[in-house]
């Protein structure tokens, strides 16, 4: 059964728009994903949703190496052995 859709227009600062925007672009979301997952997490919740941040800069770098071992097919590490060794090594930095 499909469902029905309706329309929200809402009225805000244009430079709050383009900020805001340029902040979900950056978590890979347009204003109008935003908007859905806004109001879903409202509904099924009944409350109102945690705030979405845009990723630090080491995440974001953690996130870029993930992207590239993906498109690249590699892995960072050879085998579990070799992970949790440097995990253990740079555990207390």
């Amino acid at each position: 059964m499909k469902t029905q859709s309706s329309m929200l227009h809402v009225r805000m600062d244009t430079e709050m728009k383009r900020k805001a925007t340029t902040a979900l672009a950056a978590m890979g979301m347009t204003a109008s994903e935003a908007v859905r997952l806004f109001f879903h997490r409202i509904a099924v919740d009944q409350a109102f949703p945690l705030e979405l941040k845009v990723p630090n800069a080491q995440t974001r770098r953690a996130m870029l190496e993930s992207e590239e071992m993906m498109s690249a097919g590699t892995a960072r590490f050879a085998s579990a052995d070799e992970m949790f060794a440097e995990l253990e090594e740079t555990s207390g930095q």
